[in-house]
């Protein structure tokens, strides 16, 4: 039996400043990873070639991550039916909205899990590919459930600070 692991696929090498806050996350929760640019509209032979081949490695989740036109996650999820989770890059004339737009917007029965633009989706779609994964690794939830809980103290001690500095004022 192969050992689960999500894909993250790049329409261009540029995403890859955007798309290391996934690949750091991943690493945080120990999940296996691969990384590969290939693109929806310039290679999609070689594209539709790796999701069925990853797919059958054990592949449980691709994480797709494009600009502008931002046709590679639905070209993904055209080709499997495992979770496909879509990050617009923030890039071009329109800073990622027309990335968002062709990453949300797809038809019924071909879904594509869509996460803010930029740097807080790349963070999020690694969040969401463990919590997917959690689904059926019992260890891994608990890793999940307890960064949530580190997320929420350091928060708390912010506002802490933040409360602190405002009385010396």
């Amino acid at each position: 039996m192969t050992k689960p692991f999500v894909a993250i696929l790049m329409g261009s090498d540029s995403d890859l400043p955007v798309m290391q806050n996934t690949i750091e996350i991943l690493k945080s929760f120990a999940i296996d990873f691969e990384v590969k640019v290939t693109s929806a509209h310039r290679t999609p032979a070689a594209t539709h070639e790796y999701v069925t081949d990853a797919e059958a490695r054990g592949c449980k989740v691709f994480i797709c991550a494009a600009g502008l036109a931002a046709h590679l996650a639905g070209a993904v999820a055209g080709i499997t039916t495992r979770p496909i989770i879509g990050v617009p890059i923030d890039c071009g004339p329109l800073k990622g909205q027309d990335a968002l737009l062709s990453t949300v917007m797809m038809p019924a029965g071909v879904p594509v899990a869509t996460v803010a633009i930029g740097s807080a989706g790349a963070k999020n779609a690694a969040y969401l590919a463990a919590q997917i994964l959690a689904v059926a690794d019992d260890a891994l939830a608990v890793r999940v459930k307890e960064n949530r809980a580190e997320n929420a103290k350091a928060v708390i001690a912010k506002d802490a600070a933040l409360q602190l500095k405002l009385k010396s004022l």
